[in-house]
């Protein structure tokens, strides 16, 4: 159920049922020349809907479309705001449904560099209320991506607008896709970016970590459908 759509009588009913309300988290930043500013915006929201889709008592709370993108701020087109900025403002909003009613908050986050702040907000929400809260940036993901992708992973950790996010973005939102753009980008990175603070337009020309032309909609929808099928049992098992 979409929050949004609804009026003053039916949200008041909805809450009263101590719904899960699922809050899709984004970003605004460059993606390559192959997919849009609002990639994260658009993978968030899809997922949170698959999602509700799945729960019996779930509200669909409208997005935050920005995040914390520090690390590609640099380029035209990332919009950043601070972890506190947006800890605090999901705080907010988690008191504010749990004083109306909901019982736990499901933040499904689309964008790495929110994780910080997330986790900050789910810590003020347990001193501050009882609100049961989660936080999901893709849970399960991984396995699945180890066995249906095929290309060379960048880095140990980091990974962006390649093959694993275009297929995401094929499966959820194919429209905003341009696969005759998708490139392959492989940077070298210095002895110290791991250890100390280092944007990514020091190693990145173009906003592609990784090979986005091997994407595809069946990795997408593998990978995503096992994303909801995880967390649709950990809300309903905790």
């Amino acid at each position: 159920m979409k929050f949004s759509d609804v009026n003053q009588s039916e949200a008041k009913k909805l809450l009263n049922l101590h719904p899960v309300a699922l809050l899709p988290i984004g970003a605004v930043e460059v993606h390559g020349d192959h997919l849009p500013l609002a990639t994260d915006d658009y993978l968030a929201q899809s997922v949170a809907e698959l999602v509700d889709q799945k729960l019996e008592n779930s509200i669909l709370m409208p997005p935050i479309n920005y995040g914390q993108v520090w690390s590609l701020r640099d380029f035209p087109g990332s919009v950043t705001v601070s972890d506190d900025t947006l800890a605090h403002l999901i705080a907010d909003i988690g008191e504010s449904l749990f004083q109306h009613g909901a019982a736990k908050l499901a933040v499904i986050n689309s964008h790495v560099g929110n994780c910080n702040a997330i986790k900050q907000a789910t810590r003020i929400l347990y001193d501050r209320c009882d609100l049961k809260t989660y936080s999901f940036t893709y849970p399960g993901a991984e396995s699945v991506i180890r066995k249906v992708c095929t290309a060379k992973r960048p880095h140990k950790v980091y990974f962006h607008a390649c093959e694993i996010e275009t297929s995401y973005m094929l499966y959820l939102c194919e429209d905003h896709v341009d696969m005759t753009k998708a490139v392959a980008n492989y940077p070298v990175f210095p002895p110290d970016f791991d250890v100390s603070p280092s944007p990514w337009s020091k190693v990145l020309k173009t906003a592609v970590m990784g090979d986005a032309t091997a994407a595809t909609r069946e990795k997408g929808k593998a990978i995503i459908d096992a994303v909801v099928k995880n967390i649709v049992s950990i809300i309903n098992h905790s």
